[in-house]
């Protein structure tokens, strides 16, 4: 009785440990406006920087782009607490005239959350 008493007791602690560790992302922006830009350019990138604000390292486990002209790119390695990382978009200005808004989605292992990142701008074509 004392031995399953004690794997309870344990099994509790190690529950309540492991939930009080929760990572927590805070960007220090979710929108990029890149206002009016010409289609020659071919490409602009910006970057979107988090800190992890919780108390367990976070780990992306992909960032998806809402179509196939706006290419992500994110930080691989654990970001441990306090530390710093970066998702950098990259929009293909080439034959996309006119207005654009595209969202990225970021997807990790902070429970329940799914970040959406926002790029928007204006293309003006070649003359």
């Amino acid at each position: 009785m004392k031995k399953t008493s004690l794997i309870l007791l344990f099994t509790i602690l190690f529950s309540a440990v492991s939930f009080a560790a929760k990572p927590s992302m805070d960007f220090t922006k979710t929108e990029h406006d890149f206002g009016t830009i010409k289609e020659e350019i071919g490409a602009v990138t910006t970057q979107f920087e988090f800190t992890n604000k919780g108390d367990s390292p976070i780990i992306i486990q992909r960032v998806a782009a809402s179509c196939g002209c706006t290419t992500p790119s994110y930080t691989r390695e654990p970001i441990l607490p306090g530390k710093k990382g970066v998702i950098s978009v990259q929009y293909s200005t080439v034959r996309r005239p006119g207005t654009f808004n595209k969202t990225i989605r970021v997807y990790s292992n902070v429970p329940d959350e799914v970040y959406v990142l926002t790029i928007k701008g204006n293309v003006t074509p070649k003359k």
